[in-house]
């Protein structure tokens, strides 16, 4: 897959819309099943043109070559990750519940996703360089997701006008982290013992 260095693939996910091309959203609904069932590696576009019923040239039009297909696939399933998380939190009434239920939601969401989690587990060569070495990009940009939550949390709970990047870039590594390597002397086999660690150790660095 390529890195973008200047666009953040995250970045463009999290503002991203669903194609308003009908066959667009047929060959990424195809190459979700297609990747999620035999991976990225044992995936070839001829495999995701059949499953969605075109031509390999209609999927080479729309989306050149196979690892820009693979990016898309993951940019859609990225923006949908982000708006169910808004979903989530949106209804709770202070920022520290917000905080609490949704790195619940992300752990839960991205582990049990059928290729986030199957990538991760299967191919995690594809996977970690975008959260690991090559994620500066990205890292950034769910930091400043986070960061605008926080920001927006400042003015109507009247918080100090501090700047809220280093506590999000914070909550945001310690969430990869445990993504990436989920073996720990920490107890988070379920959601209740998440949202434990998070009312103990990530809420509180709101008043940091």
């Amino acid at each position: 897959m390529r890195t973008d260095t200047n666009d953040s693939w995250l970045a463009r996910a999290l503002a991203r819309p669903e194609p308003e091309d009908d066959t667009a959203r047929r060959i990424l609904d195809a190459a979700l099943e297609q990747f999620t069932l035999l991976g990225v590696r044992r995936s070839s576009v001829d495999d995701v043109a059949k499953r969605a019923g075109v031509s390999r040239v209609t999927v080479y039009r729309r989306f050149q070559t196979k690892d820009r297909l693979v990016e898309e696939t993951l940019l859609r399933e990225l923006s949908r990750f982000f708006a169910r998380l808004d979903a989530a939190v949106a209804g709770l009434p202070s920022m520290k519940e917000r905080v609490v239920e949704g790195f619940v939601v992300a752990l839960r969401h991205t582990r049990a996703h059928p290729l986030f989690g199957g990538m991760l587990r299967l191919e995690p060569e594809v996977v970690l360089p975008y959260l690991t070495v090559q994620g500066g990009s990205s890292l950034s940009a769910t930091v400043e997701y986070l960061t605008g939550h926080l920001r927006r949390a400042q003015q109507v709970e009247g918080r100090p006008d501090e700047d809220p990047r280093p506590v999000a870039e914070l909550m945001v590594r310690v969430a990869v982290s445990f993504l990436l390597n989920p073996s720990s002397c920490i107890a988070m086999e379920d959601a209740e013992q998440a949202r434990a660690f998070a009312r103990r150790y990530l809420a509180p660095l709101l008043d940091a």
